[in-house]
Parts: structure tokens; C-alpha cells; sequence
């Protein structure tokens, strides 16, 4: 294993900083704040800094301990990633860790509703990587999409909007977007994965199969999404999650076993900045 976590050969800097933002997990957690944003715009909600924070402490804490439970896999499939964690894993758990409880304290302070699914991270790591739901073909999968589909309904719950077709919307969406998308990671850990015992989707049906089944599923589920403005359940600003689609249908087909990290960790993460920059755009001018 090569002892820089920036590749063999040393990178350049703005290549640098990415790939810290990436595998520091302040990328992932900044695109999981940004479907706070995206929910906060689409159910016309007001403002609030508060849901932004909570989401990015947890997730900052989430993967930063992930990176620890994961480490041997990431030894074959993301050596850098590897080498990142050995080396900066405790500070940026540490980190994490301060962050999470901060929220908890800010949650508690603010006597907020429904602060116990602050527990939920805990209880999704758990399962994940101690109790070894990871090593469950498509069961793993569908455990990281229902973790994610939490953020827009968190955000309906410290709304009180919780019980609306436009959060149910958008949590559905959450769920199976990001269900393909933790499909689509296993590509990259195919190796590792054969390594360590661990059927994934890839390993059972091929590299190719998965490709198209993942693109075809982004199509169904926009498909749904159009269904849901046809028949007047939400308003038609929500037709702007088709892009978003689109880039998951784009990414499906392009995913590699032998792509860099950054295509993972920034391309197919960079998802959910994507659509909170064009969400936040399209609303600011006036389209939404």
C-alpha cells in the first residue's frame, strides 16, 4: 500500500484539497447539508441554520467512525482513503465527535422535536458495520438510502411538516437515489469486497448489469416523480429534481471499478451539491 494518501505520485494542490475534503468527510457532510437546503426551498419553508448544522455533525461523525470500521476494505479499495485515516482518522473523528455532540446539545437546549432520531446514526453504524448488514447483498444498500431519506424528513419534523406529500416526496426520492448510488459505490470496492467475504450487487450480477440496472432505475424513480406534479400531489417546482436524476443516469453508466477516488468521492457525492446549487439558484431569480 503506498504510505501518501494522495496517490503514488505527489498531487497537485487543488487535487490535494479535494481529495482532504473528501476523505476528511467534510465534502460528504456538506453534500448531506444540502438536501436541508433543497428541502428547506422546494417546501418553501423559512430559513434556519439549525437543521443545517445538525445534519452536517452527524454525518461528519458518521463517516469519520465508518472510515474506521471500514478501514481493512479501504486498504484494497481506497488505499489513500486508508492511509488518510491512519494518520488523520482520530482528528477528524475527534471532530466529529465534538460536532455531534453539539448538536445533541443544541437539540436539547432547544428542547427540539423528536430529538432522540439523534440516536439513529448510532443505531445505523451499528447494524451497518458491527452487526455486519454490510456484508448482505443489497440489504446495506437500502440501509444507507433509508439512513439519508432521514434528512428531508428530519427536516419536516423540526418544521412540523413532517406529515406532507411534499416531505414524503422527498424523502421517497432520497431513499431510492441514494440507494443507487450506494450501488453504484460497490463498484469500486469490488476488489476489497472479494477480499473480505462481502457479496455486493456488482460481485453477484457483473459490473455491466449493474451499470444499466442502477441508470434504468434513476428512470423509473424520475418517472415517479413526474407522475406525482401530473397528478397535482406536489407543485411542478418539484420537476427540478429531473437534473438531479439525470446526473445519477450519467454517473450509473460512467461508474468504474478502476475510476479514481474522486470520481466517487467528489463526481458522484457532488450529486447533492449540484442540485442545492440550482435549487437555491432557480428560486433566487425567480423560476420556482
Amino acid at each position: 500500500m503506498s504510505d501518501s494518501w494522495t496517490g503514488t505520485a505527489p498531487a497537485r494542490p487543488g487535487i490535494g484539497l479535494v481529495l482532504a475534503l473528501v476523505h476528511s468527510n467534510v465534502f460528504i457532510a456538506l453534500a448531506a447539508t444540502s438536501w436541508v437546503v433543497t428541502t428547506i426551498v422546494l417546501a418553501e419553508l423559512p430559513p434556519d441554520p439549525i437543521p443545517a448544522f445538525i445534519v452536517f455533525a452527524v454525518t461528519l461523525f458518521v463517516y469519520s467512525l465508518n472510515r474506521f470500521t471500514d478501514i481493512d476494505e479501504d486498504e484494497y479499495n481506497v488505499p489513500g482513503r486508508a492511509v488518510f485515516t491512519r494518520r488523520y482518522g482520530r482528528a477528524t473523528l475527534a471532530a466529529g465527535t465534538v460536532a455531534y455532540l453539539a448538536a445533541a446539545g443544541i437539540a436539547l437546549w432547544y428542547d427540539l422535536p423528536r430529538a432522540e432520531l439523534l440516536l439513529a446514526p448510532i443505531a445505523v453504524i451499528t447494524l451497518y458495520s458491527v452487526l455486519g448488514l454490510k456484508r448482505i447483498p443489497l440489504v446495506k444498500n437500502l440501509l444507507v438510502g433509508l439512513a439519508w431519506s432521514g434528512i428531508p424528513l428530519g427536516v419536516g419534523v423540526y418544521y412540523g411538516v413532517a406529515t406532507t406529500l411534499e416531505i414524503a416526496l422527498l424523502s421517497t426520492f432520497v431513499f431510492a437515489m441514494l440507494t443507487i448510488a450506494a450501488v453504484v459505490f460497490d463498484l469500486k470496492d469490488i476488489v476489497g469486497d472479494r477480499h473480505e467475504g462481502i457479496l455486493t450487487v456488482p460481485r453477484l450480477i457483473g459490473t455491466r448489469r449493474t451499470r444499466h440496472i442502477c441508470a434504468g432505475a434513476a428512470v423509473l424513480v424520475t418517472a415517479g416523480v413526474v407522475g406525482a406534479v401530473a397528478r397535482t400531489l406536489v407543485p411542478p417546482r418539484y420537476l427540478v429534481l429531473g437534473p438531479f436524476s439525470a446526473y445519477v443516469f450519467t454517473y450509473s453508466l460512467r461508474a468504474d471499478p478502476d475510476a479514481s477516488p474522486l470520481f466517487y468521492g467528489f463526481v458522484v457525492d457532488g450529486e447533492h451539491l449540484f442540485l442545492a446549487i440550482l435549487v437555491a439558484t432557480l428560486a433566487a431569480v425567480g423560476i420556482l
